[in-house]
């Protein structure tokens, strides 16, 4: 089992800044272009992490509409497919490393977040 290293409110301010990050993206690495996948596919998903991220249960969200477990499972969702979309979209020879990158951070920090709030950690260990 993965060692749970990145406390939820930490992974919530991840996840609002790599989502920022892929709505800016195509303007900021120059690929953008209003008929390209790749810009479509940085814009809709980063503004989807943003988003999960605001109706998730947790101190720095919106709403509390999604549980943290759920969300991770969704995170690790978007992760491989933001790795895979140069190739599945066929935008590969255009632009993929910031897919890449991106993807594999979102899956990595997925996999190593506390999904428990640091309230009932505390709770339990006491």
């Amino acid at each position: 089992m993965l060692a749970r290293l990145i406390p939820r409110q930490i992974h919530a301010g991840m996840d609002y800044a790599l989502g920022a990050l892929l709505i800016v993206s195509p303007w900021l690495l120059g690929f953008a272009d209003d008929s390209s996948a790749a810009t479509w596919i940085a814009v809709i998903v980063g503004a989807g992490i943003v988003l999960l991220t605001a109706v998730t249960d947790d101190d720095l969200s919106l709403a509390d509409a999604i549980g943290m477990r759920t969300h991770l499972g969704i995170d690790i969702a978007t992760g491989l497919f933001l790795a895979v979309s140069p190739w599945l979209f066929g935008f590969a020879d255009e632009v993929w490393a910031p897919f890449v990158v991106i993807g594999l951070l979102e899956l990595g920090s997925a996999l190593v977040t506390d999904p428990e709030p640091m309230r009932s950690r505390r709770s339990v260990t006491t």
